[in-house]
């Protein structure tokens, strides 16, 4: 394995790019898989429509997608003098910190927030909204528990109310900040994948943007299996990288689920596994880092840090020894599925565990996913986002695609 001896050297400024703004795609096409799609394999660029992505997935592959479900997280409040405050939902707290589950509560919830005009909400306020459920006329509150933290109370009025129904009312769909732009009616339906089940993320797998039911079925259809895993998007993905020494970035955690059988048929896989997004692809590289560590320790917290634990060993185990050993621990443990946080950051040095191809966009310059990319494909990403730029192709969220495939 390639040892990370290194990663002191990888600078910041090695990632750059210049991004026009006439570059950056600010509204969804009208048929998601008319975008452009560019292929890499073996150091060879191709052009191609994602609705030709079936023609390039080999027959047995596995290709593996990320079921989170953007929230509606911005919530605005106004205060009797007409002032509002947006109060943007981050991650939970109580009464517990597994998203599935806070989403699902039907009574008070707090949550670490983002806030805006927090010096016009006084101590000991309560803010409230009125919103309509099912035609009934519900009350919303918001409590400030912690200023300094930001730490916010949200009750409501109507029993058995799950707390995903309160923001689906209350909330706008919190569409990237680099659009520049007011969320519109049509972003709620487009910014979300079409295969979404599990509401907690602040923003879109974008990967899976494109993909149809009719691009699903044709993938079927070809033998192509699915997987669903869930990795819930958090705001720390648009947190650019400040520092020069990119290891020096504080990378954020991001909430992970898997299924037990999901993981059972990872481990019997004998064909290529395709990552679809780069949520797809951390949450997959960090499953194989927990397997390792249980195999190490006969326990362990599912956390797994930025730089990748135990890359100095020798003669790691291939993904099927890795995801065996966690199959193992959840059957001893009568556990169905697990859920964990990473907060793996994927750079130029970093040997690939479990992935052989990547669907994903085109990212911002500068950025971690710009990092990984540069890590999948060897360090040729330059090549190949210079071709995009040159083809008119649309970049970021409701840009175009490419499917990577490691050298």
């Amino acid at each position: 394995m390639t040892k990370l001896t290194a990663i002191e050297d990888i600078k910041l400024s090695d990632y750059e790019y210049t991004l026009p703004e006439e570059k950056i795609a600010k509204f969804p096409l009208e048929n998601r898989a008319d975008s452009k799609l560019i292929r890499y394999q073996s150091g060879i660029i191709s052009h191609h429509r994602f609705f030709d992505v079936p023609d390039f997935i080999p027959e047995g592959s596995m290709m593996v997608f990320n079921n989170t479900r953007v929230i509606p997280a911005r919530l605005i409040f106004q205060r009797e003098s007409g002032a509002k405050i947006e109060i943007f939902l981050l991650k939970p707290l109580h009464p517990s910190t597994v998203i599935n589950e806070v989403m699902l509560n039907s009574s008070s919830v707090i949550w670490e927030t983002f806030i805006g005009k927090l010096k016009k909400w006084r101590e000991n306020e309560i803010l409230q909204g009125e919103i309509s459920i099912h035609g009934k006329t519900e009350i919303i509150n918001a409590r400030l528990v912690d200023r300094e933290l930001k730490h916010v109370e949200f009750t409501w009025s109507g029993s058995f109310i799950p707390f995903v129904a309160i923001v689906e009312a209350a909330g706008e769909v919190p569409i990237p900040p680099y659009l520049n732009r007011k969320a519109t009616k049509e972003d709620k339906s487009r910014y979300q994948t079409v295969y979404s089940r599990k509401e907690g993320a602040v923003a879109a797998p974008t990967a899976g943007l494109h993909f149809t039911e009719e691009v699903l079925q044709n993938l079927e259809e070809k033998g192509v299996k699915k997987e669903f895993l869930t990795l819930h998007v958090s705001a720390g993905t648009f947190q650019p990288i400040k520092e020069e020494q990119v290891a020096a970035h504080p990378m954020h955690s991001e909430q992970m689920v898997f299924d037990l059988e999901t993981i059972q048929n990872l481990a019997a896989q004998n064909g290529k596994i395709i990552a679809v997004g780069t949520t797809s692809m951390r949450s997959l590289e960090s499953l194989y880092w927990f397997g390792l560590m249980l195999k190490l320790n006969g326990k362990s917290v599912f956390s797994i840090p930025k730089l990748y634990p135990y890359t100095h060993l020798e003669n790691l185990p291939d993904r099927t020894e890795g995801f065996g050993v966690i199959i193992a621990y959840m059957q001893e443990n009568n556990l169905k599925e697990i859920t964990g946080s990473t907060e793996i950051l994927i750079m130029p040095g970093y040997e690939f565990r479990v992935c052989d191809g990547l669907i994903t966009n085109f990212h911002q310059p500068s950025s971690t996913l710009i990092l990984l990319v540069a890590a999948f494909t060897n360090g040729n990403w330059k090549k190949i986002y210079e071709e995009a730029l040159d083809n008119n192709y649309r970049f970021l969220s409701y840009g175009d695609s490419s499917l990577l495939w490691r050298n």
